[in-house]
């Protein structure tokens, strides 16, 4: 068997709280990421989520438990150029150009032969004379995401990859990023557009108070928690300008009185409410969820 992306075993995280007490932000996590594998990862606030991750990429030690990435400690994965991460903020240089900023991350790597081909890779052409301050937000999440691919990564780890995309621009990076994984490369993304992990990710990892509340291919965490709602289509023959005929309404409703149903409909389980369900937390619109779900 190949050795997984990430391997985390009772992975375990406690900070010393304003008065003095302890906080659990990870309460003893297991968890195992195979490559090529699109895992979204969500979480509502204080979930333990954003720790999580920290503690993959090594910008924090565990208190507990261990992970290893590849096999090896976070920061060695990070320092072999096998790990890259793109972050939501931070991290660019207003005055450079997009493509100056790439070659001097490529110069840092020891990969100037990867200006071109990342530059490709995130749709930067058109952008590449031009200056960071210039970008708008999804532009630069775009140049971010270039940067990421200069080492050639085994695993990326995507913080809110999309936010300040448009629909296009986010169809086409999440094309991308399908590819990748298709060519062995593991993606790791956190978004609060649910819908995105939805139509996106293989797998989706569900995180509450610190534990693991779900973990298992997105479609049947959707099924196992997202209830379903039934919808009923009457035939066209029993509707017209005035709505449909009363007398068939009467006639259904009788038929499935003995089985206590009423109001019938039929739709497929979100994800929404799989996240409502295992979480406690209900979701809201996409500009509100933004601040919830890090």
């Amino acid at each position: 068997m190949s050795t997984p992306a990430i391997q985390a075993t009772g992975l375990t995280k406690h900070f010393r709280g304003e008065s003095g007490e302890t906080v659990t932000a990870v309460d003893g996590i297991d968890l195992t990421i195979g490559s090529g594998e699109i895992v979204a990862f969500l979480g509502p606030n204080g979930a333990g989520k954003t720790t999580t991750v920290d503690m993959f990429l090594g910008l924090t030690s565990p208190t507990g438990g261990t992970v290893e990435v590849y096999g090896a400690s976070p920061h060695r994965a990070v320092m072999e150029g096998r790990v890259s991460a793109v972050m939501q903020t931070g991290g660019l240089l207003p005055g450079f150009t997009v493509r100056e900023t790439v070659r001097a991350i490529a110069a840092l790597h020891g990969r100037p032969d990867r200006v071109e081909v990342v530059i490709e890779r995130a749709g930067l052409g058109p952008l590449a004379n031009r200056l960071v301050k210039a970008c708008s937000g999804g532009e630069q999440q775009r140049l971010k995401f270039a940067l990421a691919l200069v080492p050639d990564p085994d695993l990326v780890i995507l913080d809110e990859p999309t936010t300040g995309m448009d629909v296009g621009a986010r169809q086409q990076f999440w094309d991308t990023m399908q590819a990748d994984a298709a060519d062995g490369r593991t993606i790791v993304f956190a978004t609060h557009y649910l819908a995105e992990a939805d139509a996106f990710a293989d797998r989706t990892v569900l995180m509450a108070r610190g534990r693991i509340m779900a973990d298992g291919p997105t479609n049947e965490v959707r099924a196992a928690y997202g209830g379903h709602t039934v919808t009923f289509r009457p035939p066209a023959n029993v509707t017209g300008a005035n709505g449909i005929d009363q007398a068939w309404l009467d006639d259904l409703r009788k038929a499935v009185a003995p089985l206590g149903i009423y109001d019938l409909e039929v739709a497929g389980a979100s994800l929404e409410a799989a996240f409502l369900a295992l979480t406690g937390t209900p979701m809201s619109n996409e500009n509100e969820t933004e601040g919830a779900l890090r």
